[in-house]
């Protein structure tokens, strides 16, 4: 059974990760750089589901191509963890390997969804209110 591209998306805070996956030998590009060349743990971040999948399945024969936009670093990283252990999932389609991602860390298959709570008109601060004065 040939495999065509698979196209997978991941979301952190305002950051939005595309990855495709095809068959390969292993590499992982990040906004056309290997992920190689990134701050230790970014870099360890990024080879969570990687080393996950390498340890579950013995072998890992597939490219990994991602595009990130919006949001800062941090967002953006997690967003690419998020869409490259999707997208592994989707290409082996292995329960095993699901079921190994979510005993690990849940945020490798659901995207957190919280978001900043907006500023109450009048307040200084979403939750802070004036301080009231009796006397």
């Amino acid at each position: 059974m040939i495999k065509k591209n698979i196209v997978v998306s991941g979301k952190r805070k305002t950051a939005i990760a595309k990855a495709t996956i095809k068959e390969g030998t292993g590499k992982v590009i990040i906004n056309k750089v290997s992920y190689e060349f990134l701050d230790l743990f970014k870099k360890l971040s990024i080879m969570e589901p990687l080393e996950i999948a390498r340890n579950v399945l013995g072998k890992t024969d597939f490219d990994i191509s991602v595009r990130v936009v919006g949001g800062g670093s941090e967002g953006q990283i997690g967003a690419s963890r998020l869409a490259i252990a999707k997208a592994i999932i989707k290409f082996t389609g292995s329960e095993e390997l699901k079921k190994k991602y979510s005993e690990y860390d849940k945020a490798l298959l659901v995207a957190d969804v919280r978001r900043k709570e907006p500023y109450k008109p009048g307040d200084s601060k979403a939750r802070r209110k004036r301080q009231k004065s009796f006397r």
